[in-house]
């Protein structure tokens, strides 16, 4: 199966200019292609992985893939899908995220292939080396104001008003396709669908700029993710899901994907893995016919994991989720026990003994001394995961993990962590 072949079958062409030119050349010829990744901030989010994966199949089937990091572009702003102007970040935290950044696609995309490694640039290296008077000259001559306002990126902004700054930026992104074409033979160009504008911007400027010759340039976008129960993909209560395990937690992450809604397993199975047929439409009809059983979920959520964060992360990860599920907390390390119980309510004491029902007072488990008794007594306490029925029992070093922390549960869910200083 060729890789287009692929991508259509998994629905993750939104978009294609030349399709049938573009088929061609990657069944003739190893293609160099790119997509953009402005740091905006010290890490990607979820709303990346589309693209990177997409990077990722082309280098599977042969072709070579550039991590193209928004270094200058990043300082002025992608106006594509916002209604506000964004916030400029001082040079020197853009460079510090573009490298933060490189590190995460290294993860993830091979850069020490022997026949096609993947590269990384940085359009810094370009953009901050062009005059204003050259630019305009050899760029923004081949733009006429009114093709940039046809452009959703733009039109979509004028309501609402937008910069001159941000205004520039389809000229910015068109400039970094010339520049990768010309300097690295890249002959397609990946995103999002709201880069479709940015993107055939950047095939006329190649060509305009080349003299209206024919050339070989073709753009390829992925569609807008969207979630069935109308939510924003990738947004959870706690905010963004991050590629960087201090913002996310591989456990974190992992849980994600595990919850993911039975309407939208198969399609994210097709977006975010790399599985293969056979093993989809399996997992497709067990999603259908046992969905209880989640078992696509957990697929999923093994795949990306391990992709994003690695083999040993996701069985730690599998190790935490297992654990709470059986209540079984002693055999977690104070790392993972710090990565499960992140959003638990905690309590921190420095005393080295303290009687459990002053303890579930002090820490909010029980409201009142009365309630801590009732409650012991009823079997609703659990220590470490064992239920612990004795009102005169004396929370002591015996009871800690780790010999930091002591886990109570009360009732069938509701986590505590006390943090012993």
């Amino acid at each position: 199966m060729d890789i287009l072949q692929d991508l259509n079958n998994r629905g993750l062409i939104h978009q294609a200019t030349d399709f049938e030119g573009l088929e061609q050349q990657l069944k003739e010829e190893q293609v160099t292609l790119y997509c953009g990744f402005d740091p905006t901030a010290d890490s990607l989010h979820i709303g990346h992985l589309l693209p990177i994966t997409m990077l990722k199949r082309f280098q599977q089937a042969g072709h070579r893939p550039i991590a193209l990091i928004g270094g200058g572009t990043g300082m002025i702003g992608d106006p594509s899908g916002r209604t506000s102007e964004r916030t400029l970040n001082d040079e020197q935290v853009v460079h510090g995220y573009a490298e933060g950044i490189r590190n995460q696609l290294a993860g993830i995309l091979n850069f020490d292939a022997e026949e096609n490694a993947a590269i990384a640039r940085n359009n810094h290296d370009w953009l901050s080396k062009v005059t204003i008077i050259d630019f305009l000259r050899d760029a923004g001559k081949h733009f006429t104001v009114n093709y940039m306002l046809a452009k959703d990126s733009v039109a979509s902004r004028i309501e609402h008003g937008i910069s001159f700054t941000e205004f520039s930026y389809m000229l910015l992104q068109s400039y970094d396709f010339l520049q990768l074409y010309e300097q690295e033979n890249c002959t397609l160009q990946l995103g999002g669908s709201d880069q479709w504008g940015n993107i055939t911007a950047g095939l006329e400027f190649i060509r305009r700029s080349r003299g209206d010759e024919e050339i070989k340039a073709f753009g390829l976008t992925v569609p807008l993710i969207t979630k069935a129960d109308g939510t924003k993909f990738g947004k959870t209560a706690g905010g963004a899901v991050w590629l960087d395990p201090e913002k996310t937690s591989p456990y974190e992450f992992y849980q994600f994907w595990y919850n993911t809604d039975d309407r939208d397993v198969v399609k994210f199975l097709n977006y975010f893995t790399f599985l293969d047929k056979a093993e989809l439409d399996t997992l497709a009809e067990e999603a259908e016919t046992n969905p209880g059983a989640r078992q696509a979920q957990k697929r999923l959520a093994e795949e990306v994991t391990k992709m994003v964060h690695g083999e040993a992360a996701l069985e730690q990860a599998i190790k935490i989720s297992e654990a709470l599920f059986s209540g079984d907390v002693k055999v977690l390390t104070a790392s993972e026990i710090e990565q499960g119980f992140k959003d638990v309510p905690t309590f921190e004491t420095e005393k080295a003994d303290v009687q459990l029902v002053d303890l579930l007072v002090d820490a909010k488990i029980s409201p009142s001394k009365r309630q801590a008794r009732e409650d012991i007594t009823n079997g609703a306490i659990y220590i470490n995961g064992d239920r612990n029925q004795d009102v005169q029992h004396t929370v002591t070093e015996a009871d800690r993990l780790e010999d930091t922390f002591t886990i109570i549960r009360r009732g069938r869910r509701n986590y505590f962590l006390v943090h012993f200083k």
